[in-house]
C-alpha cells in the first residue's frame, strides 16, 4: 500500500453462519492504493451463538498464521491478518473478499452438482497432497490418550438424551465401536499416508471460480487437523448427502480424489488403500452427530446427520470393520 491508508471502512454484506459473524467490508483509502483491495472479509466470533462450548476462532487463526503460509498458492483465500487474544478470547480475521470472482456452488442444504463435486474433491486432494505426509504434521488427534474417554463420556450423555429416539441396534454399534476402538485407531498411530483436512468440510466451505481460468479455493479453517485425508472425504459425502445422490456420485468422487493425488506427487497410495480409508472414516464419522451435540450444535445440525452417516455406514458394511 506504500503511503496510503485506510480512510474508511463500510459494512457492505453480512454472510450468516451457524457459529461466525462475517461481514464484507469495503474500504476507502487515502493516498494511491491501486494494489489495496477495494473490500476485505472479516470474520470473527458470533455474539450469542450455539455451541457456545466449542471454542472457536483460536485453530483457524492458527492455521492462517502456521499453516497457510507454507500452502501453495491457488488453494485458499489470502489473510491480511489473524488474531487470537489469549487472555480473552477474542479473534478476528481479515481475509481476501472472492465474492466477485467466485461463488458457493449452492444454497444450504442443497448438495452441488457431481461436476461441482468433482472440482471440490480435486482442491481437496491438491491442498492434501502439498502436505501428505509431511514431516511437520505431528500427531493424530485420534492418536491421543484422552480422545476415547472423552468420545465414551460424550456418548453416554448423548445416548441418555435420546432414550428410545436410538435404538437398541445403534446402541451396540457403539458399544462395539468403543470396544474395538483401540484396534481402529492403530491406523492413525502409523503416521503413513495422512495428511491436514479441513475438518468441516461440507460443500459450502469451498468457493467455486466464475471463469475457468481461476481455481477453487477452500476456507473455514476452524476444524483443520492431521488425519487421514478420506475424512474430508466422509464429511463431505456420506455426513451430508442421502442414499441416491451418494450412492451415485461416491465412488467417481474418490476416483477424482485419488487421480488428483497421484498427479499431484503422492505416492505408495493405491486406490484400493483410499477405499480402507473411506469406510474407516464414515465408520468414525457415526460419533460426529455424538461431539456436535455435546458442544452445543442445535439438533437441526446433528439429527439430520446422524440418519445420513448411519445409512451411509450400512451401505459401506462398515459393521464389518468391529469383527476382530
Amino acid at each position: 500500500m506504500g503511503s496510503s491508508r485506510v480512510s474508511g471502512v463500510v459494512v457492505d454484506k453480512p454472510f450468516p453462519t451457524l457459529l461466525s459473524l462475517v461481514q464484507r467490508l469495503r474500504l476507502t483509502y487515502e493516498g494511491e492504493a491501486a494494489s489495496a483491495p477495494a473490500s476485505i472479509i472479516f470474520k470473527t466470533d458470533l455474539p450469542n451463538r450455539p455451541g457456545v462450548s466449542w471454542e472457536s476462532g483460536r485453530k483457524e487463526v492458527a492455521f492462517y498464521t502456521d499453516v497457510a503460509p507454507a500452502t501453495p498458492a491457488g488453494l485458499l483465500l489470502r489473510c491480511f491478518e489473524a488474531h487470537h487474544d489469549t487472555a480473552s478470547g477474542a479473534w478476528h480475521l481479515l481475509l481476501e473478499d472472492l465474492t466477485d470472482s467466485h461463488m458457493i456452488a449452492t444454497q444450504w442444504p442443497l448438495p452441488p452438482t457431481i461436476g461441482q463435486s468433482e472440482a471440490i474433491v480435486r482442491v481437496h486432494a491438491r491442498f492434501q497432497a502439498a502436505w501428505w505426509d509431511d514431516p511437520r504434521l505431528g500427531e493424530t488427534p485420534k492418536a491421543g490418550e484422552d480422545w476415547l474417554k472423552n468420545l465414551t463420556g460424550s456418548y453416554a450423555k448423548f445416548a441418555d438424551l435420546l432414550g428410545d429416539r436410538l435404538s437398541a441396534e445403534r446402541r451396540t454399534f457403539y458399544d462395539r465401536l468403543f470396544d474395538q476402538a483401540p484396534r481402529l485407531l492403530q491406523r492413525y498411530r502409523t503416521r503413513r499416508n495422512v495428511t491436514l483436512v479441513q475438518g468441516d468440510s461440507h460443500t459450502w466451505n469451498c468457493f467455486l471460480p466464475r471463469s475457468s481460468s481461476d481455481t477453487a479455493r477452500l476456507f473455514d479453517w476452524d476444524s483443520w487437523r492431521s488425519t487421514v485425508g478420506a475424512e474430508d472425504l466422509a464429511y463431505m459425502m456420506a455426513m451430508h448427502w442421502y442414499p441416491d445422490l451418494r450412492q451415485r456420485a461416491e465412488g467417481h468422487l474418490l476416483d477424482c480424489y485419488h487421480a488428483e493425488l497421484i498427479d499431484r506427487g503422492v505416492t505408495g497410495y493405491d486406490r484400493s488403500a483410499l477405499q480402507d480409508d473411506y469406510r474407516l472414516s464414515v465408520l468414525w464419522a457415526t460419533i460426529r452427530p455424538i461431539w456436535m451435540q455435546s458442544a452445543g450444535i442445535p439438533p437441526v445440525i446433528w439429527w439430520n446427520h446422524l440418519e445420513r452417516i448411519h445409512l451411509a455406514a450400512a451401505d459401506l458394511d462398515c459393521r464389518a470393520l468391529l469383527s476382530a
